[in-house]
């Protein structure tokens, strides 16, 4: 039996001494292997609890945070879920481990093809990745049990939210996305359940993330067939 990293350990020690209690959310994270998903500059940080730059001038969350988000969406092996924001992949492995399916959107070409790479080493085969506008959802796989932003909104898009089952549950973080008030937390990390005649919401925590930005960016080598499914 091969021996588990320490410093996972001591990772999720303190994610409990921070409230997560689910056992298999914090069995998820100890079992992930954050080092795969972090840049080679930043290895030696990969269990620390915050969040590290990656490429395309984006971040892999802090534990933490893909704690209480992953803790929100009431997961189950049934469940189909959207993400939003391929980034790094590490959010989609620790989903991958408590659903039956994740669904998962990147607009950046270099990350998307960087975590179907980490998906495929890792032999993780229940995670489905899109080159794609994560404005626009996934519609030809909607509806969704649950659908869980990486990237912050200022309103969720109607077009995603009307991709999730009545009874289904979104997490994104939601506020401001620019200027100066972003390091005063002005973003609440929000839990809503789709009801028969609208939302039920419940903010979570203070968070911090990049905007989530339209549109595919225009990059060289540009090909058609960019949606992959591992």
């Amino acid at each position: 039996m091969m021996d588990v990293d320490p410093r996972r350990i001591a990772l999720v020690m303190a994610l409990r001494k921070q409230g997560v209690t689910d056992a298999k959310v914090l069995s998820a994270i100890e079992r992930t292997p954050r080092e795969v998903f972090v840049e080679e500059l930043f290895e030696h940080a990969a269990y620390d609890n915050t969040a590290l730059p990656i490429a395309c001038g984006q971040t892999i969350s802090q534990p933490y945070v893909v704690a209480v988000s992953t803790d929100a969406l009431e997961l189950d092996d049934k469940c189909r879920v959207l993400e939003i924001g391929t980034g790094s992949g590490y959010q989609a492995a620790v989903l991958s481990q408590l659903c039956r399916r994740v669904y998962s959107i990147e607009r950046h070409r270099a990350l998307h093809i960087e975590a179907e790479r980490r998906f495929k080493a890792l032999r993780i085969d229940n995670i489905a990745t899109k080159l794609g506008d994560g404005y626009q959802g996934w519609p030809e796989q909607a509806p969704f049990d649950r659908i869980l932003f990486t990237a912050a909104v200022s309103e969720i898009p109607d077009v995603v939210a009307q991709q999730l089952k009545p009874g289904g549950i979104l997490v994104a973080p939601v506020g401001e996305t620019t200027g100066p008030d972003l390091e005063r937390f002005s973003q609440l990390l929000t839990k809503m359940i789709r009801t028969e005649t609208g939302w039920k919401k419940e903010a979570l925590i203070p968070v911090v993330f990049v905007p989530m930005l339209p549109g595919v960016p225009q990059e060289k080598r540009e090909t058609n067939g960019s949606e992959r499914q591992r």
